[in-house]
């Protein structure tokens, strides 16, 4: 990609005196007109570049804007660092690492410990199974050159299924990372968590890319609704953070009233169910018929199961 190639011809420049534009030419395996043309994209964009002639001559930076280092602020090498350590902590690849290296060379190392000291990006859990990093790599190529995946996945209920899809796009939501992809045996849009996903392999198969505009980003046919909870003081400052705090009122008798967002599948019935007996769901009727169904079926069957002693 030509944005690619214009960072790595100033970082370049950056750390070399000068450089011939037939040698840049042979290193980004282009012409060296398209290098000249790069140049004075370079030169356009405010870094000021001058030509040295002769045999011994090539291509610099100006060594004044080299010293003051006007490219990258520290808040702006800070910055790139901490979106290559998020996504370093889930995705493996060795160009990830070569460019926090060439980054880390802007600024002090002093700066870079007091940086990592301050900010620790991990995104396993505190219970429960580690996540896997996975190939990077892979996945550029396959949003890239539209070339076809396939995975197994873990979902909600560590249920595992094959997938095969088509990849469109990386998405941060909520502090995960997911791919947005069309499935080929669900054959419609899904949202998959890239630390639910293993055995990764990216086929020689392309695909032609459909239309994104109208697509959301959540296709789940599972639609949101909102309930009517009666909770206690305990649960007060949880469901605050959760549901936000225009949506928790106080009732009475240290009871509190929640706005609370859910949706109607095992999963959100498993969540509502996980608060006990220190919350109650007042509204919709349904859900709440559906809660003490649940609740019945569980008694059930720990009455009718033999003890295994």
């Amino acid at each position: 990609m030509k944005i690619d190639r214009l960072l790595s011809i100033v970082m370049l420049l950056l750390d070399r005196e000068k450089i011939s534009a037939s040698k840049l030419a042979e290193m980004f395996e282009v012409t060296p007109r398209t290098i000249f043309r790069d140049i004075e994209t370079i030169n356009k964009a405010g870094i000021p570049i001058i030509t040295y002639p002769g045999a011994k001559g090539g291509i610099g930076i100006m060594e004044k804007f080299k010293l003051e280092k006007k490219l990258f602020t520290t808040t702006d090498v800070i910055t790139l660092l901490l979106g290559l350590n998020s996504l370093n902590a889930i995705m493996s690849s060795e160009d990830l690492l070569k460019t926090r290296v060439k980054i880390k060379g802007l600024v002090s190392e002093e700066q870079i410990l007091l940086f990592e000291s301050k900010i620790v990006i991990d995104p396993t859990p505190w219970l429960g199974k580690q996540t896997q990093k996975l190939n990077f790599d892979d996945l550029r190529t396959s949003l890239i050159n539209n070339r076809l995946l396939s995975f197994d996945y873990c979902d909600q209920f560590e249920e595992l299924s094959q997938y095969k899809v088509e990849p469109y796009r990386l998405v941060l939501k909520d502090t995960l990372w997911y791919l947005h992809a069309y499935c080929l045996k669900l054959q419609g849009f899904k949202m998959f968590k890239l630390s639910s996903m293993s055995s990764v392999k990216l086929h020689d198969e392309q695909f032609s890319p459909k239309n994104l505009k109208s697509e959301p980003l959540d296709p789940s046919e599972n639609k949101q609704i909102y309930l009517k909870l009666l909770i206690d003081e305990s649960l007060r400052h949880y469901m605050a953070g959760y549901c936000g705090e225009e949506n928790v009122t106080f009732h009475k008798n240290n009871k509190w009233l929640v706005k609370f967002p859910f949706v109607e599948s095992d999963y959100g019935y498993g969540h509502l169910l996980s608060f006990g007996e220190k919350c109650i769901c007042l509204e919709p009727e349904h859900v709440r018929l559906e809660v003490m169904n649940r609740i019945n079926q569980l008694m059930k069957k720990y009455r009718n199961t033999v003890s295994l002693n």
